[in-house]
């Protein structure tokens, strides 16, 4: 028993006689110039420790640096690129002689980094990289000049350092700053009050990594955006640091600026490594804008090794959308798509397999290549579109909107702001099979959009609607302010009166109509619009009717009380028919005028001429009609006096209540006129003196000019 605390004691003293000698004969401060001679050489920056290197020997031996600062290239705002307060850090000396390094806590506290790119696109880390280049570069000129010359490292040297036993008990990092400043982007971004906690680690076994920071953008000075997360993770490395493994990986984040909250964005993976699928969890609840939202979604995560592609494989949607701002709330939102992201070419690729919002349901694809000015192409469908619907108008009220409604300066207007369409280039199509709008009913719709920097074609737009077709173009300049646009529409064999009564509720018009529109203009307000517009509108119409006129039966009425014939006649249809109507509408700012107005009837030929006024919503039209055959046809007596007269009949006033009236005075002076000549054709007959039939003929047609 004595010999063995004898032995203890022994090993005692040794044990304290050899820290003895540490502290005595070893001090730590007598590395620092190698220490930073050796920084300046491997990393090409200085290195300054103001603060001493000193021993500690609780609970085990280690050493502890005071203020270290490592500073910045010249030309940089900040006079460091990395600086501490205090690095701790203690090793287990016995278990060194069994192959074991058992390294205690290691604490960093103030730990401060700034990265600094330059408006020349410099950045402060540029000097670690070209010196690592040229190492790199002095290697492979080395091994090419011969294998023999460079040292190798053994297989039983490889095998020697994979003996070792690497033990940490932790990490620690308090109070750490990250301030990371662009200047070539004019973007400026802080994370304070880092913290990093990593719980005993050992190779091949699993640790706990924990984190927590607050950052702050400070891209726009009057609107600040604040952030924060908070994570844990478990990691596991293998003896020669090459591979890892991550498993319950959990991060909760939050976002907050003048217009924005998202208290929640989380994110989850049961396991991650590379090359393989990786069950990925989130959710979102906030406010974005005006629109609170709550979602969440499932997908399996895929990273290849070398960090150039991310999948998300089967990529689920669900949300719930709330707010004033949107055509409908609640708005139930979900999504079902597979989404690849190449790094290497800033390319995102998306198969839609499905996108519904409420009723609304889209599949399709589309990609972006992010850039200066991204690059979108998209190809969309949809089975049935009803905007209507999704925007809450039912018919009444779509009809009211679509009238013109008179304009007013009560309420100042402002362009739209069209200044993002020159950020973006995007082109694809969409197709849909069933759609609304407006109440009006189309089917096969097909459209191919182009926006390119400011410039947004519709190059085209075709459908199937009321048993016809339309075609259409369009070009919206927004380079401008105010823009400027076109649009050319062909419409061709609609039935206009079911058209009329869904979409205007009115079915005043009867018939199979053509319609070719070409119009321009510049500002997009609705005053604007109306203001600006010019252009032309060519109608073409056949067997059809117009309703709440019937023409025929004006004439006889208004022509039995002007010779004192009989007018009791039996209330008839307010319809007019005709076999063909054609007419062209010149459009300017404001003004509608004709001078080219037919309809034909078997009994009438009518011709038209005049103006409107859609601002004030005012007309002023004449059309002179002719009595060509019976006018039984159209339900009533005939009246054979007024066979080849042209009879004007005026509409006026406003277009909630227009007034007609028969201008008689000239019927009746064509009949008179129709009268004499007839006279003048039996006298010439027996008057044989030229010179006399021509002064009779003079005197008489006088009397009608």
């Amino acid at each position: 028993m004595k010999k063995l605390l004898l032995l203890v004691a022994v090993l005692l003293v040794v044990a304290v006689g050899a820290v003895a000698a540490l502290v005595l004969f070893v001090n730590p401060n007598q590395f620092k110039p190698l220490i930073v001679e050796k920084t300046k050489e491997q990393i090409g920056l200085d290195l300054i420790i103001e603060g001493d290197i000193g021993w500690k020997f609780f609970p085990s031996i280690g050493f502890e640096i005071g203020k270290t600062e490592l500073k910045n290239p010249d030309g940089f705002s900040n006079p460091n690129l990395f600086k501490v307060d205090n690095v701790g850090v203690d090793v287990s000396v016995m278990p060194l002689l069994d192959k074991q390094l058992i390294i205690g806590n290691i604490q960093l506290d103030g730990a401060e980094i700034y990265l600094e790119t330059l408006k020349d696109g410099r950045t402060n880390l540029d000097s670690l990289t070209q010196v690592q280049s040229s190492q790199d570069a002095a290697e492979t000129s080395v091994s090419s000049a011969g294998k023999d010359s460079v040292p190798s490292t053994t297989p039983e040297q490889s095998s020697s350092v994979q003996d070792w036993v690497i033990q940490l008990a932790g990490v620690t990092i308090n109070k750490a700053l990250l301030d990371i400043q662009d200047r070539k982007a004019g973007t400026q971004t802080k994370l304070y009050d880092v913290q990093l906690n990593i719980d005993e680690f050992e190779a091949e076994k699993w640790t706990l990594v924990s984190f927590a920071a607050k950052g702050r953008n400070e891209q726009q000075k009057n609107n600040p955006q604040n952030f924060a997360a908070t994570g844990n993770a478990e990691v596991k490395l293998s003896k020669d640091f090459a591979q890892y493994e991550l498993r319950n990986i959990n991060v909760d984040t939050s976002f907050s600026d003048q217009a924005n909250n998202i208290e929640s964005a989380k994110l989850a993976l049961a396991t991650f490594e590379f090359d393989k699928p990786n069950a990925l969890d989130f959710s979102v609840k906030g406010k974005a804008a005006d629109i609170i939202l709550d979602a969440k979604g499932t997908s399996s995560l895929v990273v290849n090794k070398e960090i150039t592609q991310v999948a998300a494989n089967g990529f689920n949607l669900e949300a719930n959308l709330e707010g004033a701002a949107l055509p409908q709330s609640p708005m139930k939102v979900g999504m079902q798509s597979d989404i690849t992201f190449d790094i290497s070419k800033n390319a995102l690729n998306v198969v839609l397999a499905k996108l519904t919002a409420n009723a609304l349901q889209f599949d399709g694809k589309f990609n972006v290549v992010l850039a200066d000015i991204p690059k979108v192409r998209f190809s969309l469908h949809s089975p049935d579109i009803d905007v209507d619907a999704f925007l809450g108008i039912d018919k009444a009220s779509a009809a009211k909107s679509s009238e013109v409604k008179p304009v007013t300066t009560s309420q100042e207007e402002v362009e739209p702001d069209l200044s993002a369409l020159q950020t973006i280039d995007v082109a694809g199509d969409i197709t849909i099979d069933k759609l609304k709008a407006n109440n009006a009913k189309m089917q096969n719709v097909k459209a191919d959009i182009v926006v390119n920097r400011g410039l947004v074609t519709l190059k085209s737009f075709t459908a199937n609607l009321y048993q016809g077709s339309v075609a259409a173009s369009a070009q919206i300049d927004a380079r401008k302010t105010p823009a400027t646009y076109t649009i050319k529409k062909s419409v061709k064999g609609v039935k206009v009166q079911p058209m009329l009564v869904d979409v205007l509720d009115n079915d005043m018009l009867e018939g199979t109509g053509n319609i070719e529109v070409n119009a321009q203009g510049k500002s997009l307000t609705p005053t604007g619009i109306q203001k600006n517009l010019v252009g032309t509108v060519a109608i073409n119409f056949a067997d059809g009717a117009v309703n709440g006129i019937n023409v025929a039966h004006m004439l006889r009425t208004n022509y039995a009380k002007i010779t004192g014939g009989d007018v009791t006649e039996a209330d008839q249809v307010k319809k007019t028919d005709f076999s063909a109507m054609t007419a062209t509408l010149k459009l300017d700012k404001g003004n509608v005028t004709t001078d080219d107005l037919h309809m034909q009837s078997p009994a009438l030929r009518i011709k038209g001429q005049g103006k409107a006024n859609y601002l004030n919503e005012t007309v002023d039209f004449t059309l002179s009609t002719s009595v060509v055959g019976s006018l039984k046809g159209q339900g009533g007596k005939d009246i054979d006096e007024l066979r080849d007269v042209t009879i004007p009949v005026n509409i006026s006033g406003k277009w909630s209540d227009p007034k007609y009236k028969l201008i008689f005075d000239d019927v009746l002076k064509q009949k008179a006129k129709k009268e004499v000549d007839r006279g003048i054709e039996k006298l010439n007959d027996k008057i044989k003196n030229e010179d006399t039939k021509k002064a009779v003929d003079s005197l008489l047609k006088g009397l009608f000019n």
